[in-house]
């Protein structure tokens, strides 16, 4: 799939600082990213609805770059993948060297499996001092040419550890088995520096010894010279904010934070229950900093129709609150796109033939949801986004979305609980046909986030931060209702073996979608620093 993005490289700029030039230095190891490739072995079986898997080799090389690792990926979706290209800088000659032979991890010879012929796995063996980032495929039993790829200086590697999986026997059982997965730095976040080749890894079906993993890279520069300046984010932000579609039937939409707060928005303090304090526009009167000790929480009004009133949103005036950040060692930028709702709606369940309501389960007080699109520094083009689901989340490559005006990809908000989804439908969270309903569907009611977007936080830039984000408490009140007694209401009108099945439903559902608490605010998310949870 050939995305609009991947043409705008321009748009830029092609001579500032560094992003989106199309090379990154890592210290002494420069570094390109490379989506060309050419079909080396291919699998008709195993893997992702059972169709395969295919090893590619990079292609189209820049001249006095080196291949540091083949691809692989499931045959259930269009080719888009891309590994990195090494090149030592002037500086540092010595930061890739020659394997001194090649290790045989696996062949397909002795397996049943509907192949294109026989496929070999080669770990190359670095020299002293070196190491692997990546493996070597062959259709040939012969080992591989000593000059087709090249390992890294141990200096410039970290810790691997397995992703996606990509392929893998149907027999979990056959010691000549094989797994295949996508490939992470295992230490991610804002601060590490741990570069993603784009490779993939081998794990042992037989066993749960790692075939000696090889390693990502490392940016050791610790700079953040390749990530995108406040031009270039607003240029990204008009490309490539997300297009919401909310189900026909939401009641609960998103406003801004300011207009929450003006419109009877209060603060309580344990002990002063009773004396609530209206919060100011900008939120500069909430306490900030500390931790989430439960001595302040946020609510609605307390008059019943301005409650009402405010449950229901401010849609024609929100805005999407954007936070920038580095990932994967600057490599690629996580634009997180935050939506604030002043109010989540009860949950519905799927108990085989009935679909029934939870009455005030699922409801709280100031829901915070995101999205995040993973845009690489290399190029400036769009590859992954992360919609996240309550407690989880999906990462999805961009050629797994659906786009509007070619480069805004489509998400669906559900019905009440405003989890995001890829796709209209149903997902239950549950076993099977049974489960907590999230619905979503592609209605009149939208949202392009890149309208009156605000950016909250730069993290490699030094900008005033709206007082709010650094409010470290709840959202929205402890539920005074007991979960347990609302439980028992539905339990007690189903039908007899309907009971059991709705009771393993609702213990297998984390506390964010029973709704027994207001939520903490984006800053004091886990994402907020770190990778996302998928």
């Amino acid at each position: 799939m050939c995305l609009a993005p991947l043409q705008m490289v321009g748009a830029f700029g092609d001579g500032g600082d560094g992003f989106a030039t199309g090379i990154i230095d890592l210290g002494g190891l420069e570094v390109c990213q490379v989506s060309s490739f050419n079909k080396i072995w291919a699998i008709r079986e195993g893997g992702p609805d059972n169709l395969g898997a295919t090893f590619y080799e990079p292609s189209l090389i820049p001249d006095g770059f080196f291949v540091l690792g083949h691809y692989s990926q499931f045959n259930n979706k269009t080719l888009f993948g891309w590994v990195l290209a090494g090149k030592p800088c002037a500086c540092d000659p010595l930061s890739l060297a020659k394997p001194i032979g090649y290790s045989l991890v696996w062949t397909s010879e002795s397996q049943k499996i509907k192949q294109d012929n026989n496929g070999y796995i080669w770990l190359p063996l670095a020299p002293d001092g070196y190491r692997s980032v990546g493996y070597v495929v062959t259709t040939s039993p012969e080992k591989p040419s000593l000059e087709i790829i090249r390992c890294v200086r141990s200096d410039f590697t970290e810790i691997v550890e397995f992703d996606r999986w990509i392929w893998g026997l149907k027999s979990e059982v056959d010691p000549n088995g094989l797994n295949v997965y996508g490939s992470r730095p295992k230490d991610r976040g804002v601060q590490a520096m741990g570069v993603s080749t784009g490779s993939f890894l081998v794990q042992n079906v037989g066993g749960s010894a790692e075939l000696s993993l090889p390693y990502c890279l490392k940016n050791t520069k610790n700079t953040l010279m390749a990530m995108p300046n406040l031009s270039q984010i607003k240029a990204l932000i008009e490309a490539y904010s997300p297009i919401i579609y909310f189900h026909p039937d939401e009641k609960y939409l998103p406003s801004t934070v300011n207009w929450f707060f003006q419109n009877g928005a209060l603060l309580y303090q344990k002990g002063l229950e009773t004396s609530p304090s209206p919060i100011k526009p900008d939120g500069s009167n909430l306490p900030q900093g500390g931790s989430d000790d439960g001595s302040y929480w946020l609510d609605l009004p307390a008059d019943d129709s301005a409650k009402e009133r405010i449950k229901k949103g401010d849609l024609d005036n929100a805005n999407a609150y954007f936070h920038i950040k580095p990932m994967f060692g600057a490599t690629f930028t996580d634009m997180v796109v935050w939506l604030f709702y002043p109010f989540n709606g009860p949950a519905r369940a799927k108990v085989e033939f009935l679909n029934i309501s939870l009455g005030k389960i699922g409801e709280h007080v100031g829901d915070w949801e995101h999205l995040t699109l993973r845009i690489s520094n290399f190029d400036g083009s769009l590859k992954y986004v992360y919609f996240s689901e309550h407690s989880g989340g999906t990462l999805l490559d961009a050629s797994q979305i659906e786009f509007e005006n070619e480069n805004k990809p489509v998400a669906y908000a559900s019905l009440n609980g405003h989890a995001f989804y890829s796709k209209p439908g149903l997902v239950l969270q549950g076993n099977g046909r049974n489960g907590i309903r999230n619905d979503t569907a592609k209605g009149k009611v939208v949202m392009d986030t890149g309208v009156r977007a605000e950016v909250v936080t730069v993290d490699h830039l030094t900008m005033v931060e709206p007082p709010w984000l650094n409010y470290s408490r709840k959202w929205g009140p402890k539920l005074t209702y007991e979960v347990a007694k609302e439980i028992e209401k539905v339990r007690k009108v189903l039908p007899g073996k309907l009971k059991e099945l709705f009771e393993k439903i609702v213990s297998g559902v984390p506390n964010e979608v029973l709704g027994e608490e207001g939520p903490s605010g984006p800053k004091m998310k886990n994402n907020w620093s770190g990778d996302e949870k998928y």
